[in-house]
């Protein structure tokens, strides 16, 4: 068996490129397991490439104990820089050189928190300014790492920073989350759609950005419906909207391809489902156990049988305009 220090050898020693070790080791893998035979393998799961052995969670508690000790150190103002110095050097091991994401997250997490304290914010646009610094760290980190979750920081800064200056008022203006929130979707999908093989870092960069997409959408839907004195939704009831709503970001989910997106989505079908049964199943408490266990269920269902429930709804789409942007829906149209 090839394993993966064999291959981070050869990358080491440039005979396959940096790249090109991942996609090589998943398919290595595959092929002596012999489930590429399978149905589901022939599937491109969203790619959670956080850590590659125990390794990686070992590393990444080092680094914590090294972040809480620096943070012990009687260091002020600029002398955080220090630290932030040390990370970067470590990531240029850890991180460029061995492609290590878990400890690579911590690491940018790290340089992160040290940025932060090192400056002082002592003007006008101080919070401004801050988010701006923070945002672009990560960015100049993603830059040149190409570490997909540096874009999650540089998207949060970023949505950060418009809510700031626009200055309105988000109890008041809710929908401002959702329009920022389909801003970052739409960057999310511009990688989703150059890599519906889900093989480079092209589409884990869509994974989180996707992560924070989905519950500012969802959050300010769902806070300006909860409030609004529209006559359409006193008619509807709040709660049936929300069950509604939820079934259309499953739609869109399953579509995609993108679970991560239903995830923002399960406290407000929580409250919608047990608003729709009260009264009807005895107490408050037994109508939440009730609505948990459901929806338990239906999570374990749609996580076994996500990739034949999506093949079932959209299968008619093979070979249509929409399919060249989203993963495959079967091997066949994989092989188109």
């Amino acid at each position: 068996m090839i394993s993966r220090d064999l291959l981070q050898a050869a990358a080491d020693k440039d005979i396959i490129r940096q790249d090109q070790l991942e996609p090589l080791l998943d398919f290595i893998q595959r092929r002596q397991s012999g489930a590429e035979e399978t149905i589901e393998s022939n599937n491109h799961e969203e790619p959670l490439r956080f850590v590659r052995g125990f390794g990686d969670v070992f590393i990444t508690l080092g680094i914590m104990l090294l972040v809480i000790a620096i943070n012990m150190l009687p260091l002020s103002d600029y002398f955080y820089f220090l630290p932030v110095l040390g990370f970067v050097i470590m990531a240029e091991w850890l991180v460029r050189v061995r492609r290590l994401s878990l400890p690579g997250i911590a690491i940018l997490i790290a340089i992160l928190y040290f940025v932060n304290k090192a400056i002082n914010f002592d003007h006008e646009n101080a919070t401004v300014f801050g988010l701006g610094v923070l945002a672009l760290t990560s960015l100049l980190f993603y830059l040149r790492y190409k570490m997909p979750f540096s874009l999650l920081p540089v998207a949060a800064g970023v949505v950060a920073i418009a809510i700031v200056q626009i200055g309105a008022d988000l109890i008041e203006y809710p929908i401002i989350f959702s329009v920022l929130g389909l801003i970052v979707f739409i960057v999310a999908m511009s990688f989703d759609i150059r890599d519906t093989e889900r093989n480079t870092h092209l589409s884990d960069s869509a994974f989180w950005l996707h992560l924070l997409a989905a519950p500012l959408i969802i959050h300010g839907l769902m806070i300006s419906v909860l409030f609004s004195q529209q006559q359409w939704l006193a008619d509807m009831s709040h709660a049936v909207f929300i069950v509604l709503f939820f079934i259309g970001v499953l739609l869109i989910a399953l579509l995609l391809d993108r679970r991560a997106m239903l995830v923002a989505t399960q406290l407000y079908m929580v409250y919608a489902v047990t608003q729709l049964l009260e009264g009807q199943l005895g107490s408050t408490q037994n109508i939440i156990i009730y609505v948990l266990l459901i929806l338990g269920f239906a999570i374990i269902f749609f996580g076994t049988y996500w990739y034949k429930t999506r093949r079932l709804l959209y299968g008619f789409l093979i070979g249509s305009t929409i399919s060249r942007f989203v993963p495959a829906f079967t091997q066949a149209d994989h092989q188109r």
